[in-house]
């Protein structure tokens, strides 16, 4: 039951934050405290505030994102080699059945053959 709410609370959270959307909310509230980390002329605080606030926030929604985009295009590539691969299998199938008549077909002109020099 937890395990089952944990798998649906992850699935929402990450739909949420994987969004473009996010990465712009995300990107407003980084900027919020923006003013001070450059009114403090510390160079310490303000590199902090790149890679802490701004970086860490809004390069966690833009590479989801990235990602989503990534997968989906995987997908499709996959289906489409998967829709290739049946195609192919169904032009074996209509080759084997063909090479079976063919098969036939000399089989049967062997016998007539044979049964001639008889």
């Amino acid at each position: 039951m937890l395990a089952k709410f944990n798998r649906k609370l992850a699935v929402l959270v990450t739909s949420g934050v994987g969004t473009m959307a996010c990465a712009y909310i995300f990107a407003a509230i980084a900027l919020i405290s923006l003013p001070k980390a450059i009114a403090s002329h510390d160079v310490i605080v303000i590199v902090s505030w790149i890679a802490q606030t701004f970086l860490q926030l809004v390069l966690l929604s833009i590479i989801m994102v990235g990602q989503q985009i990534s997968s989906e295009k995987v997908d499709r590539q996959i289906s489409e080699t998967h829709a290739a691969a049946l195609a192919e299998f169904e032009l074996a199938k209509i080759e084997v059945a063909e090479l079976k008549q063919i098969s036939a077909e000399v089989h049967q002109l062997l016998k007539d053959i044979q049964s001639k020099i008889k």
